[in-house]
């Protein structure tokens, strides 16, 4: 009797874990950004999980954590590939060391609009690259119509063309597309986490950054240059990705309801990020610092040469095709 007691306990207490515990684990996406909770990715991601928890009826909940509280995004992701509860929204660009045709998302003077963007995300082309994404890197792209904004240089000294920038040491993204094009501009590109460079330009291990308008902003980064030349090289289009195999734990119904909300949300985010931006632009000219536009030819001559190197002819045939132009 005493074992058959002990036996009826265990179950019961199974029983009771995978219906209380399992389901309430596996059923939860945990998302994390470097991004401040104001900035139009946080508030994007803070609806997005509003939107999810009341779509699916409380069956999927979603946990947000703000300002790089599970670390880098580079962290992120590799703790998402590594199966845990994880998911960011990244540079598309990071992503192409496993898919190098993603690479074209980042690609400098690629998009002229968000729209464009938008549009080429949701292209068979570019959705069967993400196919290609979760079989060989474990990541699964929910949506890449998140809009972060164009990037621009942020300086201690004028600039008003790539000569301008030479032996300047400006912190970028650590993926070839990001390096190359800082490098065709003129900069040193020095990869660096993005919790880092208030201090580093503080300090003066880098001399100047390149970052969007709300990020400026939300990181305070005026406080720390001179200097902001409006070049907007690169339309930073982000993808909000999660692991497979958090992402598998989810029912098909789930799956759908939580993509089509991403991209859902992804234009929400995108739309502030837009209306935003130049009030953001008003507020770093406000604390003093210098905000100018410049003449865009020079350096869109010099990152001519960035497609070819980097074997990108071909997408970029494709972007072509999708957009009709």
């Amino acid at each position: 009797m005493k074992i058959t007691s002990k036996a009826i306990g265990l179950c019961a207490t199974l029983a009771a874990a995978m219906a209380f515990g399992a389901p309430a684990w596996s059923q939860t996406l945990r998302i994390g950004t470097v991004l401040a909770p104001s900035d139009p990715m946080g508030q994007g991601l803070e609806k997005f999980k509003k939107d999810v928890e009341a779509a699916t009826k409380g069956q999927v909940k979603v946990e947000i954590f703000h300002s790089s509280q599970l670390g880098d995004t580079g962290e992120m992701i590799d703790q998402a590939r590594a199966g845990a509860n994880i998911g960011t929204v990244t540079d598309v660009a990071r992503l192409s060391s496993f898919v190098p045709s993603l690479a074209i998302m980042s690609a400098p003077f690629i998009f002229d609009t968000y729209e464009q963007a938008d549009k080429f995300a949701l292209s068979p082309a570019y959705l069967a690259w993400g196919d290609q994404l979760k079989a060989k890197a474990g990541l699964v792209m929910l949506a890449s119509n998140w809009y972060q904004g164009p990037r621009h240089l942020l300086t201690k000294t004028p600039v008003s063309k790539p000569a301008d920038l030479a032996g300047i040491r400006m912190r970028t993204i650590g993926a070839p597309v990001w390096i190359e094009t800082i490098r065709a501009i003129g900069a040193q590109p020095t990869p660096m986490a993005w919790g880092e460079v208030y201090s580093a330009l503080q300090l003066g291990a880098l001399d100047a950054a390149e970052a969007q308008p709300t990020a400026i902003t939300g990181a305070k980064l005026y406080e720390v240059v001179k200097h902001v030349t409006k070049t907007g090289h690169i339309q930073l289009v982000t993808a909000l990705v999660v692991g497979a195999e958090a992402w598998g734990r989810l029912s098909p119904a789930n799956q759908k309801i939580v993509r089509d909300l991403a991209v859902e949300n992804g234009r929400f985010a995108s739309k502030l990020t837009i209306d935003l931006g130049e009030k953001s632009l008003t507020q770093v000219a406000a604390s003093g610092v210098s905000v100018t536009a410049v003449d865009l030819a020079p350096f869109k001559t010099a990152v001519a040469g960035v497609y070819d190197k980097l074997n990108l002819k071909a997408e970029v045939a494709e972007v072509n095709k999708v957009l009709g132009r």
